[in-house]
This record gives structure tokens, sequence and C-alpha cells, in this order.
């Protein structure tokens, strides 16, 4: 809290006005943080003509903001009081952890156009959502632990291979594909 208060040119005290202890800080960094993903995520969606390009969109929206911040990435989703592993009764508005708050928002946000645009029924659109989300997460730090590694994609290799497999299947784009088929870009 000492460093905090020094780099933001305040005392320690006044940090203590407005965030009860170091957890309360954390929390509300990690609101902060997924509330400009999820809006960020919202407007990709939002401004594409359709399903297909919300979701690479979406996805290469999401790989460019972990890209940008690692280290405020990692804290907001590797910080238990964040995630909800230690939050205890002190967690947002919403009685959720920032983490489990935003999780739920991302797969809303995907579901409603899985019932408009895919015909799925709710219970269906919501597993696909979640599946989606988590499936890119997922990929996203296996990508972000390895960015530079030979054979890693680059970003923009990576989003489009993600999407290919979210929309038509891991098996429809391998078949695709003569053979199976690398998501390193070519030189």
């Amino acid at each position: 809290m000492e460093e905090i208060a020094a780099f933001a040119g305040t005392s320690k005290s006044i940090i203590y006005r407005y965030f009860e202890d170091k957890v309360g800080l954390q929390i509300a960094v990690g609101a902060q943080v997924v509330a400009e993903i999820r809006d960020a995520l919202d407007q990709a969606l939002h401004s594409a003509e359709s399903l297909r390009d919300g979701i690479a969109a979406m996805v290469d929206t999401y790989l460019a903001m972990i890209e940008h911040s690692p280290n405020v990435y990692y804290f907001v989703t590797r910080t238990g009081s964040i995630i909800g592993s230690d939050a205890g009764p002190r967690i947002t508005g919403d009685g959720r952890p920032p983490l489990t708050t935003f999780i739920d928002e991302i797969d809303e946000l995907m579901r409603v156009p899985a019932v408009r645009e895919l015909g799925l029924d709710e219970v269906a659109a919501s597993a696909w959502a979640t599946g989606q989300s988590s499936f890119v997460r997922g990929t996203g730090e296996w990508w972000l632990a390895r960015r530079g590694q030979a054979g890693v994609p680059d970003r923009d290799a990576l989003a489009e291979q993600i999407t290919t497999w979210l929309w038509e299947g891991v098996t429809a784009a391998s078949r695709a594909a003569s053979g199976p088929k690398s998501i390193a870009k070519e030189s």
C-alpha cells in the first residue's frame, strides 16, 4: 500500500480511506479491468455484421487486451480475491467476485445471439457460450505464456484459428485443410 500511495503521490491513509486493505484494492482493480474487457468484447460483438464475425472480433479483442497488459491480466485472473477463492464476504456489489461476474456476463453476451442466430434452445446456447468463452480464455493463456517461441503463432494467426475452431469445429477445420494444419504463420 505504501508503494501504491507513493506512486499515486498521496499518503497511505488516503488510500485506506477508499480501500479497507490490500484485498479491497485488488477487488476494485479487478472489477475495473474485467469491466473494461467486457465492454470491449461487447462492442466487438455488436459492431460485427454476423455472429461469426462477432466471434472473430471478440477473440482478436481479447487476445489484444491480454497481450497489451499481461501482468495486469495475470493479476486479475490469478488473485484469489478477484477469482473468488479467498474473497470471503468482501466481494463486488452483485455479491460475486469480479472474475465470476465477468465470465457470466461474457457467457450471456454469447448466449443471446446463439439463440437468435443459431436457433439453439436456451440450455444448449448457455452451454455453447460457456464452452466458447472457456476455450478462448484457455487458449489465450496458453498463447500468452508461449508468445515468441518457435512455432507459436502471432496474435492474428491465432485469432483466426480460434475463430475457425469455434465456428466450424476442430475436425471440420482440419478436414478442410489437406491434412493437419499448423497454426504457425507461414513465412
